[in-house]
């Protein structure tokens, strides 16, 4: 018995290309769409940055004013009228 050569129809190699392109646009537009959102995500972490340092500084003012609320209390209770 001799091998036989495999052997591919016109038909089926135009069938395959053409879902390979199909599937290849898909994963293309699909790569664009996920770097469109990475690219997204990027801007929002750089953009948060500067939020984390504003809530510090109220944070910080919130403790001062805090701090002050307490003293006039602690005055008010005793009565020291300074």
């Amino acid at each position: 018995m001799t091998p036989t050569r495999f052997r591919l129809d016109r038909q089926v190699t135009l069938a395959v290309v053409v879902t390979l392109a199909i599937q290849a646009g898909g994963g293309l537009i699909w790569a664009g769409r996920a770097s469109a959102r990475i690219d997204e995500l990027q801007r929002r972490v750089e953009g948060q940055g500067e939020v984390a340092q504003r809530l510090a500084r109220l944070e910080g003012q919130v403790e001062a004013a805090r701090a002050s609320l307490e003293r006039l209390e602690r005055r008010l209770e005793t009565g020291d009228r300074r």
